[in-house]
């Protein structure tokens, strides 16, 4: 990819899985939030694997290939979407947004751990830093949303982060040459399956309590296939080409559009501190990726 274009998917991305947040917040009165996320893989995945076999040279995993498609299935799907759907129940979408922002944080941890050829300078470990106050001012978290939010739902969540961060990790290290829409489509199946089957083990969760509501449909549809499929899609396509410390600042950038998607789908105000938090993170972002920005212009 070209610089541009690396930039470009980055943003775009950003939108796509900022907006989840409400379309999560739109759709979880419906459905039961394990369950939500189960759907939400099941339909995702169906339409990815159709498109595979239909665009791609290989679309079955052999081998070790099924290593990497059993990480992501468990870190990428079902661990962080069950943490985060359940999680979304007890705190607001602002806290949501901050405690999903450390994933980048998390991700260099892992990395240093994991991958010894993954490093940050003594700049770049500011540029992070940038982006998390950026972060935290753009969701503006008041006092009374943080001492009100459930205990339960601060863990939940911040489980979600680190169980995404891991897997950013975790699949770069054992990547494989199946083709990125391929391992997409059946990790997402695989941990639409577990998902699920957590559901089911779940005495609160029934497919009887789903209620096909309008707004139940709509987002189901927009996680399914917009923030899901085109999401992921893009997600894999910048991991191999940036490395899963600086992917992970899609959370730096997110709760920007996690504000506006709210604005528009929930009628939620637009602050200040939104313009104000983009401000921190575009500081951050250019930080980490000054010699990358230095050569594009």
């Amino acid at each position: 990819m070209s610089r541009t274009t690396i930039i470009s998917a980055f943003l775009v991305l950003s939108a796509l899985w900022g907006s989840s947040f409400a379309a999560i917040r739109l759709g979880l009165p419906s459905m039961p939030p394990v369950l939500f996320a189960a759907l939400r893989f099941y339909l995702a995945g169906a339409v990815m694997l159709a498109y595979a076999v239909h665009s791609q040279t290989r679309w079955r995993p052999r081998g070790d290939d099924w290593k990497t498609v059993a990480v992501g299935a468990l870190f990428f799907i079902a661990a962080h979407h069950a943490f985060l759907f359940v999680g979304e129940q007890y705190v607001t979408s602002a806290v949501a947004g901050v405690i999903i922002s450390l994933d980048p944080v998390l991700a260099a941890g892992f990395a240093a751990l994991l991958l010894p050829d993954e490093r940050l300078s003594g700049v770049g470990v500011v540029g992070l830093l940038f982006g998390l106050v950026g972060a935290t001012i753009v969701a503006n978290p008041s006092p009374e949303n943080l001492v009100g939010s459930d205990a339960r739902g601060v863990v939940l969540v911040f489980l979600a982060a680190a169980a995404f961060a891991l897997g950013a990790v975790l699949t770069r290290r054992f990547r494989t040459d199946l083709p990125a829409v391929s391992m997409q489509a059946w990790m997402m199946l695989v941990g639409a399956v577990v998902l699920h089957a957590v559901s089911l083990a779940l005495p609160s969760e029934r497919l009887a309590d789903v209620e096909w509501t309008v707004d139940a449909i709509l987002a189901l549809g927009y996680l399914s296939f917009v923030a899901g499929g085109i999401g992921f899609l893009l997600y894999f396509a910048l991991l191999d080409e940036i490395g899963p410390v600086e992917i992970n600042l899609v959370g730096y950038v997110a709760p920007l559009f996690a504000g506006l998607s709210g604005w528009v789908v929930l009628g939620e105000p637009i602050e200040e501190t939104t313009v104000a938090g983009f401000t921190v993170i575009v500081v951050g972002f250019a930080l980490l990726k000054r010699r990358a920005l230095r050569d594009a212009f």
